[in-house]
């Protein structure tokens, strides 16, 4: 699985502030803006919501797994298997 992307501050959308916010990079008034660079701070997490989180998904794909029927299992995978194999290829 694709790791997930970093957080980071996006440019404003509106023109004139992303104008304002250009010349304040360009002048030093304000940090350069790399796409994809992400400072510490954007980064950290409130630990008891990571746990939390976690505690959920840990139980919550085996869980289902014992809850379904063998026949039911097998449909959702064929309903898989279709999907990512039964696509056309573009013309």
């Amino acid at each position: 699985m694709p790791e997930q992307s970093k957080k980071r501050i996006p440019r404003p959308r509106d023109v004139n502030q992303r104008a304002f916010q250009i010349v304040q990079e360009a002048t030093g008034q304000a940090p350069k803006f790399t796409p994809g660079e992400a400072t510490e701070e954007d980064l950290r997490k409130n630990p008891h919501a990571v746990a939390l989180g976690r505690l959920g998904g840990m139980k919550g794909g085996p869980a289902r797994a014992a809850k379904l029927s063998p026949r039911k299992r097998s449909q959702i995978a064929a309903k898989a298997a279709k999907a990512r194999w039964g696509k056309r290829a573009p013309k």
